[in-house]
């Protein structure tokens, strides 16, 4: 049993969490479920929590139980990872990567997200009004708006042969890299950010 937990803990590799993932596909079709994604449960959660007469919100969301325990599922295994399971020591960042935090101020990686940006003394600065209540505005407009999350577009709808997801998810990818060499480096550089 330890060494199985051991195995756990290791970073498994693409060829090996890539098909895992890509089972949840025809798992969903066999189950007779058509989505995937995770946005879809914050709907289904007002829907269920807030019986307003919004068009929107009036649908049998009982039929997406199985959703909101996906949800449910992932926040647990995130827990219990973080929790039980992590080791700072597996944290790797390649090189050119770290040079090029380095440049923005970046350079602890003793957790999972970066302790310069992810910390509460940050939240109410300038710098945490634009990462985090600008940026989860626009992420939440953003999944809504595309009719969808990365998860939902990039492996339920591509796998379906959708043309709008092709779309999406291409946008998304844009968007990330936009953010990462333009936007990102531009916002460090403001004196006093």
């Amino acid at each position: 049993m330890e060494q199985l937990i051991e195995m756990i803990k290791q970073p498994w590799p693409w060829y090996i969490a890539g098909p895992l993932i890509g089972l949840t596909v025809p798992a969903l079709l066999i189950l007779g479920n058509k989505t995937f994604g995770i946005s879809s449960s914050l709907r289904h959660i007002c829907a269920a929590c807030l019986p307003a007469n919004i068009p929107f919100f009036k649908y049998n969301w009982k039929k997406e139980t199985w959703n909101l325990m996906f949800v449910l599922g992932v926040f647990l295994g995130g827990v219990i990872a973080t929790v039980f399971m992590s080791n700072p020591n597996t944290i790797v960042v390649a090189e050119a990567t770290q040079n090029d935090l380095a440049a923005l101020g970046i350079t602890n990686y003793s957790s999972l997200m970066p302790v310069e940006i992810f910390n509460w003394q940050s939240l109410f600065t300038m710098k945490g009004l634009i990462f985090f209540v600008l940026g989860g505005f626009l992420v939440g407009f953003g999944t809504r708006y595309a009719g969808g999350c990365t998860s939902g577009h990039a492996i339920m709808g591509l796998s379906n042969l959708q043309w709008p997801s092709l779309v999406a998810t291409i946008f998304f990818m844009l968007g990330g890299f936009a953010m990462t060499h333009l936007l990102l480096p531009a916002l460090f550089s403001i004196s006093g950010f």
